[in-house]
């Protein structure tokens, strides 16, 4: 079920509706029931085969939890928090990647006896379930902050089940922690006119984003690019890769616009989760502006606990591409995504260096990075994730270097190019740099303006989406993850 189909509208109109009644009529606990069953119907939408898995992952969890908040020997909690941990990786690496390493393990079999090894579909498992990548990191979060008493065990087994099952969070994220969504599911729920205003807005513009822009540079420009790039110039095949960024942007900050709008009419708020990435001025700030909840969760997960920055050099260096070759890893089940995470950890590790080298010159000096400078670390920052996005976007390492060697051509006809998807490109890239407290006043004045005027406004949003939508909705790029 697509947030950009009127088939979400529907089932989101019934939660709304459902929810609001049952929490005046009848109080907060029926309210929580009628949430978890829609929210248990939204994931059955996609495939009800795995609905016990989400809900046994869940329930696991929730009581091994307590168990480690009562137990005060401490090798029985880190025995329970292996366990808790081994099983949630377990669900995750069997369902995400066995088929990945069946496939690797059939090819080193060739290579070592020199024949090909096929591998037989019986051994194959079915399509990894929707965001199991996503309520994965959730729960676990959840049992290992109460392994660090930093988060006493949640008394409501309800409580739970809908914290992991939430729908607008459920399939792509943002990865909400405990301590943000249990609390508000333990007070009455309530929803102002400013709250209901900026959902709105939040959900037209995610919408926007995610039908007239990435759709449109994925469907004209960006699949057509990327499947045979040998027959485009090196003007068209760059602009493709532009294009990518600019859509995978799009479509998954337009998810988690639309995810937040919705979570807010049903009196619930996610955190931020992405903060205009491409005005990043290095690697590090490109990842506290980009999937902050993935950022911070492998930080603080990951990074943190494999030591951090607390020894030597050397040793934060490998952390940081440890955790971000996993985090290649966990966005799917290819090589391609390991060398993406490589590629950001040795840009981390880079800039790390720089920082430090730079950092001690600037303290010396006493004066702050000159604009220019500013920009042409923007300017080489967003091209070194452009890169990246090759790796990222690609099936095979042979079709990187095709595009690597087509833009190297240095061609620059473009026929494919014409004016609107130009347009297009360039307003999905320019809206990062435009500022903060325009987009503010905006949202703030659609909040201001009367709900008449609103739901004209919102009309018009519907027009334009109606007629720059395509004949089938394109799913979300981070549902595959």
């Amino acid at each position: 079920m697509l947030f950009n189909t009127l088939h979400y509208a529907a089932f989101f109109a019934a939660a709304f509706l459902g929810s609001w009644a049952l929490a005046r009529w009848l109080g907060v606990f029926p309210r929580l029931v009628f949430l978890l069953v829609m929210s248990y119907a939204f994931y059955a939408a996609w495939d009800w085969r795995y609905l016990p898995l989400i809900f046994a992952s869940s329930t696991v969890d929730y009581l091994l939890a307590r168990a480690i908040a009562r137990e005060e020997r401490p090798r029985a909690r880190r025995a329970m928090l292996i366990a808790t941990v081994a099983l949630n990786l377990g669900f995750l690496g069997f369902f995400k990647y066995w088929n990945f390493a069946i496939e690797n393990v059939a090819a080193l079999r060739g290579l070592l006896t020199g024949e090909p090894v096929s591998v037989d579909h019986a051994f194959r498992v079915l399509l990894p379930p929707v965001g199991i990548s996503f309520f994965t990191f959730e729960s676990m979060s959840y049992v290992i902050d109460v392994y660090r008493r930093e988060l006493p065990p949640h008394r409501s087994y309800l409580r739970y089940l809908l914290f992991v099952a939430f729908f607008p969070h459920l399939v792509a994220g943002p990865i909400v922690r405990p301590r943000d969504l249990l609390p508000q599911f333990e007070r009455a729920p309530s929803l102002t006119r400013e709250q209901g205003g900026e959902a709105l807005f939040l959900i037209a513009v995610g919408l926007l984003k995610k039908v007239v822009l990435s759709d449109q540079l994925a469907l004209n420009l960006v699949d057509r690019v990327f499947e045979r790039p040998e027959n485009y110039s090196a003007l068209e095949v760059l602009c493709g890769v532009y294009g990518y960024a600019a859509q995978i942007y799009c479509d998954f900050s337009g998810y988690t616009d639309i995810a937040i709008g919705s979570a807010l009419l049903l009196g619930v708020r996610f955190p931020k989760n992405f903060d205009a990435p491409y005005k990043a001025q290095n690697l590090a700030d490109f990842w506290r502006r980009w999937h902050i909840s993935l950022s911070t969760w492998l930080r603080d997960y990951l990074y943190i606990p494999l030591g951090g920055n607390r020894g030597s050099e050397l040793a934060t260096y490998r952390n940081l591409m440890i955790t971000m070759v996993l985090g290649g890893l966990w966005h799917g089940a290819s090589w391609s995504f390991v060398f993406w995470g490589f590629l950001h950890g040795l840009g981390l590790a880079v800039t790390r260096a720089f920082q430090r080298r730079g950092g001690r010159g600037r303290a010396a000096a006493g004066a702050a990075t000159p604009l220019p400078l500013r920009a042409l670390c923007v300017f080489l920052t967003f091209h070194y994730v452009c890169f990246a996005w090759i790796f990222f976007r690609v099936p095979t390492f042979s079709q990187a270097v095709l595009i690597l060697r087509q833009i190297g051509t240095l061609t620059t006809f473009h026929p494919n190019l014409p004016p609107v998807l130009v347009a297009l490109l360039a307003v999905a890239l320019l809206s990062h740099y435009v500022p903060e407290r325009l987009y503010e006043r905006a949202k703030s004045a659609f909040i201001a303006t009367p709900a008449p005027l609103q739901g004209a406004l919102l009309f018009l949003v519907a027009i334009g989406l109606h007629e720059a939508a395509s004949a089938a909705a394109v799913p979300f790029v981070y549902f595959q993850f």
